[in-house]
């Protein structure tokens, strides 16, 4: 890794580079981070360190946990479902303001991020979401609501998407037996959103992300741990 001398451009980095490494799966759930180990990977004090870790603790993609340490969050179903429940709440109110406030530039924008989302490869040789796919798809749902003018809201709809990327991680496999179609889902959701009808985009994004949590919820996470794939005949039932 290249050195940097800029304190907080460094620690911003290294905030990605772990955001990404625990999106992508690279420490299970309950895992603890290794303090010595990441200073030596990054080539930097436990300091620096330490402040990066902080802002993902801030973002709840990092526990960290009074003389122990920082850990990859665990898994809940409850908690889930409440993730669900919050971004559905949030993202309406964020797809209301954003169809009142948006130009042709963000429409612009948004059929972008659509387009680019729809050409990224979406599985990798393991069947799980590439990260390219993940990326993509974020931003297609963050320039949903782009427009709204409150960059809180926009904050708090990256940070409930990148929980719900988490559990993705573990339990992506689900979304193939569950009949669904992403795409065309996605495709619904733009026509709406174009269109202006606030109430029907919202309402495609309820049905969206439920369906998300239905897919998860089928695989049965417990614990932080996720079960093994149901048989052909479970598929079926």
């Amino acid at each position: 890794m290249a050195k940097r001398t800029d304190a907080a451009t460094l620690s911003r980095f290294i905030r990605d580079e772990l955001r990404d490494n625990i999106l992508s799966g690279r420490w299970e759930p309950g895992d603890r981070l290794q303090l010595k180990q990441l200073s030596d990977q990054f080539d930097t004090s436990s300091t620096v360190l330490r402040e990066a870790l902080a802002r993902l603790a801030a973002e709840r993609l990092v526990v960290l946990k009074p003389n122990r340490g920082f850990f990859v969050p665990t898994l809940s179903l409850d908690e889930l479902r409440y993730i669900t429940e919050l971004r559905i709440v949030n993202e309406r109110f964020g797809v209301e303001l954003a169809l009142e406030r948006g130009d042709l530039t963000w429409e612009g924008d948004l059929i972008a991020a659509h387009h680019r989302m729809e050409r990224t490869e979406r599985r990798d040789k393991d069947n799980r979401p590439t990260a390219e796919w993940a990326e993509a798809h974020q931003a297609f749902h963050t320039q949903l609501i782009a427009a709204c003018g409150v960059p809180v809201l926009i904050d708090f709809t990256n940070t409930l998407s990148d929980l719900v990327q988490l559990y993705n991680r573990w339990a992506t496999q689900s979304t193939n037996w569950t009949g669904r179609d992403l795409s065309s889902e996605h495709d619904a959701i733009l026509q709406a959103a174009l269109d202006r009808d606030a109430q029907k985009t919202g309402d495609l994004l309820t049905q969206h992300y439920r369906g998300t949590l239905e897919a998860i919820t089928k695989l049965g996470i417990e614990a932080g741990v996720p079960q093994a794939i149901p048989d052909a005949a479970e598929k079926l039932a």
